[in-house]
């Protein structure tokens, strides 16, 4: 009469053993090798971008990324678009441009704080800018984008803030006006968005021509 053979039983350690060396496996690859291949591969073909987009100015020192906008408020430098980011604090307070938390101000056109910041924000730049009451101010200097840290203004912004950035500087509205136009960005693939200007790299630009 045969007799049926059992199966050894199999220990604890050989049962997830399969488990863990697949889990080192996928930690290898996914963890070491793939971020090693990608970045290399990033640096070789795009370094600039690779590297963060980072700007320096004329004496070679990194001030920025490209990408990211920044808090200027002197009279002699362009001024960015509002930024609605936050600190990270358990009692967050206005932080303009912080890469850490990005985010918009989600106000809505019905609401009364945001109704009262355009106002404010309008006379405001009429009165820095030296403009009157009947020429229009441009809507991205009055608004936050959706993230906060949008680097670039509008061309019509940046040319109503070049007699300011002239005078402060003591030098030619026209040589303000060449600078913005060297530094213009045509619309994306020619066709999406509007013509700008990223706000960073024309501060560099009036810092290298006349320090302020």
């Amino acid at each position: 009469m045969e007799t049926q053979q059992t199966q050894p039983e199999r220990s604890f350690f050989s049962l997830v053993r399969p488990a863990i060396l697949l889990s080192l496996w996928l930690c290898l690859v996914t963890g070491v090798v793939y971020p090693l291949v990608t970045t290399g591969i990033a640096n070789a073909i795009f370094p600039y971008q690779a590297q963060g987009s980072l700007l320096k100015n004329a004496q070679g020192q990194v001030v920025g990324s490209e990408l990211i906008g920044q808090n200027f408020t002197k009279p002699q430098y362009f001024h960015p678009r509002p930024s609605a980011t936050m600190t990270t604090d358990t009692k967050p307070k206005p932080a303009p441009y912080n890469a850490a938390n990005s985010s918009g101000s989600n106000s809505g056109p019905t609401n009364d704080g945001f109704i009262k910041g355009i106002k404010d924000g309008s006379a405001a730049y009429r009165k820095e800018n030296g403009l009157t009451d009947q020429e229009t101010v441009p809507i991205d200097a009055l608004t936050a984008s959706g993230s906060g840290l949008d680097p670039d203004i509008s061309l019509a912004n940046a040319n109503l803030q070049a007699k300011r950035v002239a005078q402060a500087r003591h030098i030619p509205v026209a040589t303000v006006q060449d600078l913005i136009a060297k530094n213009t960005l045509g619309r994306q693939f020619g066709f999406l968005g509007e013509e700008r200007v990223n706000v960073l790299k024309l501060n560099i630009a009036l810092d290298a021509l006349k320090p302020a």
